[in-house]
């Protein structure tokens, strides 16, 4: 199902909306308005210090109490690197250097929202600790030490993967 599905009237004229036949989503009958379902971008880190890698707990739905890498949707005309330093500095209050890209993993959000989600190694250069109100806590843990089935998102679990070499 497309986050799309749902919608009805066009959201310039409020004409009817129908599916598209030309990868539009939906398309306005009246004006020609078109709804691509895109997905949204998404960049987040890989954070080691001392051989521990920065996980954080979920304090809102989708999937409240799982851990998760810290991260989050990019900004408009936001570069993936700022993003990161954005997201860390609100989630966790670390300030990161961010490293090399390593992987891109399409995945779902709420099964409703697709997502395009950059994955990225950093390093703690400043800040201290403190969860924000989308994170309940913050851990540090051996990445072969991480069970893959708590961590809330199938990308996320891809990029342990990518990090540890295991499957």
């Amino acid at each position: 199902m497309s986050r799309f599905d749902a919608w009805a009237h066009c959201p310039v004229c409020a004409g009817p909306l129908t599916a598209g036949d030309d990868g539009a989503a939906r398309r306005c009958l009246a004006c020609g308005f078109a709804v691509y379902d895109n997905p949204s971008p998404t960049a987040s880190a890989l954070v080691l210090r001392d051989g521990l890698l920065l996980l954080t707990r979920r304090a809102r739905e989708p999937f409240a109490g799982w851990w998760d890498l810290p991260g989050g949707f990019m900004e408009p005309m936001e570069s993936p690197p700022d993003a990161v330093r954005r997201e860390l500095l609100e989630e966790t209050g670390l300030v990161v250097e961010v490293g090399d890209l390593v992987g891109i993993f399409p995945d779902q959000y709420a099964d409703i929202a697709p997502t395009l989600n950059l994955f990225y190694a950093a390093r703690v250069t400043g800040g201290s600790e403190r969860p924000d109100d989308d994170v309940s806590e913050i851990a540090w843990r051996p990445p072969l030490d991480v069970d893959p089935g708590t961590l809330a998102f199938a990308c996320c679990r891809q990029a342990l993967a990518a990090l540890t070499g295991r499957s």
